[in-house]
């Protein structure tokens, strides 16, 4: 058993106590196991329970075991405030409301209220900013859009609509839950302290220097048109992000369309029942059954709505794997970089080792810059040769090292992020598959309903 604040025996009969938090009766340096049982009684019980108590937390953390099986996480709820923001100007802004609670409580029948905390999406935007930065290797999952994209016409793009505010506390949820289950970033101490920490979570992650660490989008750039030997596996993964996201962005806007005509189509079935609802007044013997076979109109007309709120589950689903795309090309890039970084070091060392072989022989290519300066300053003497000589020598020393660390970052680059990769190339499956299956589902289900109204309206016709 390891505690952070323990009981350690370190011999049978040599006993230290080290306790944090508790003072222990007054003991000599060392004594016996008997001596100590006899002068602590239950004191060691007592301290046990303790750091059983205060080190519930630091466990939900452990290596190798994701958050989600020791912690639940919810966004329970969105509220809209008010107040100035940097440039001490008013401002309207959204906050979410995340609760955990451990899941121990849950399993033995206990209901404890759940710590809770205050976030706003920009907090969210920044924690993930730190998980890109520090697992490079990772598909990092993502967030939910800041504003409503893809959308039809009836479906409000105002980021303060209470519909889109809801969807995106869904998907804020959703980026919490994959990220606890995730088998790495779910152990992340940064992670741990967002979800429980109201007070200073910022400076925190600020003192970690993630965001001196983030590669420029121009070295990024230069790294891809200029590395001379990629790695095909990531090659063809990036094309296949380049790929899904667009056949996810043509597949949304097919979506879109089809609602706006859906929507149409169904409320125009509300004319039919306004029709009908009409003519039945002028009507005696027909009157009831046009009455009835408008109101069953009338029912259909306004489900649409639920229908495309349903739809909008879906739709949300497919946007996650659309910026799930770009997360993975973003691993395929920093791949890029680290292996244009390795390239740049052996050219570096290759470059200087062919200085020191010029130096050692006396030879001089004409029309080199050395040759040039030869030619115009005169021959080096001996002294300045061998100057030269013991610093290409010490430069070379450090070339070897910096190429042999950058070769091992590279491999072990490669080797987390492609077991990273298949994992979530397994999730992606699962989660399209069943999102497109449900999908269809739900369509099947809209056109029996389709198919039910228009037979009801069929027997009050046929009772006319």
């Amino acid at each position: 058993m390891s505690r952070t604040r323990e009981v350690t025996l370190c011999s049978l009969y040599s006993l230290p106590v080290v306790f944090v938090g508790i003072k222990p009766p007054e003991l000599k340096k060392t004594i016996s196991p008997f001596a100590l049982n006899f002068q602590l009684g239950n004191f060691a019980d007592i301290c046990i329970e303790y750091c059983d108590s205060v080190d519930q937390n630091l466990q939900m953390v452990e290596k190798g075991t994701s958050l989600l099986k020791k912690m639940e996480i919810s966004v329970a709820e969105a509220e809209k405030r008010t107040g100035k923001n940097a440039v001490n100007m008013q401002e309207t802004y959204t906050v979410y409301l995340i609760e955990t609670r451990p899941v121990d409580a849950a399993s033995e029948g206990t209901n404890p209220v759940p710590d809770s905390l205050w976030r706003r999406y920009s907090e969210f935007e920044q924690l993930r900013n730190y998980l890109l930065v520090t697992y490079p290797f990772l598909v990092v999952p993502p967030l939910p859009e800041k504003r409503a994209e893809f959308v039809w016409h009836k479906l409000s793009a105002d980021n303060m609509d209470p519909d889109f505010v809801e969807r995106r506390r869904v998907g804020l949820e959703n980026f919490l839950l994959r990220v606890a289950s995730h088998p790495d970033l779910s152990t992340d101490k940064i992670f741990y302290s967002f979800l429980t920490e109201e007070n200073g979570w910022k400076e925190t992650v600020f003192e970690t220097g993630f965001q001196a660490k983030a590669d420029s989008r121009l070295k990024a750039l230069n790294a891809t048109f200029r590395v001379k030997n990629p790695d095909k596996r990531f090659a063809e993964m990036k094309h296949y992000g380049d790929e899904l996201q667009s056949v996810i962005s043509q597949l949304l806007r097919v979506r879109a369309r089809a609602a706006d005509r859906l929507y149409g189509v169904y409320k125009v079935h509300g004319n039919y029942g306004r029709v009908f609802s009409e003519w039945s007044a002028i009507e005696k013997e027909m009157g009831d059954g046009l009455q009835s076979a408008g109101h069953h109109m009338d029912a259909y007309a306004a489900s649409v709505d639920d229908i495309l709120e349903e739809e909008e589950h879906y739709a949300d689903q497919l946007k996650e794997y659309l910026f799930y795309a770009d997360a993975l090309r973003a691993v395929c890039r920093k791949h890029e970089l680290t292996q244009y970084e390795l390239e740049m070091a052996a050219q570096d060392l290759t470059s200087k080792k062919q200085q020191r072989e010029e130096l050692a022989t006396g030879t001089i290519r004409t029309f080199s810059l050395k040759g040039m300066t030869s030619k115009l300053f005169g021959q080096e003497t001996p002294e300045q040769r061998e100057a030269k000589l013991k610093m290409l020598e010490t430069q070379i020393e450090e070339g070897e090292e910096l190429v042999k660390e950058r070769n091992g970052e590279c491999e072990e680059f490669v080797k987390s992020a492609w077991v990273d990769i298949e994992r979530f190339k397994e999730q992606k499956d699962h989660d399209l598959r069943e999102a497109l299956i449900s999908y269809a589902i739900m369509q099947i289900s809209m056109c029996k309903k389709g198919i039910q109204v228009w037979n009801n309206a069929k027997e009050c016709f046929s009772k006319m």
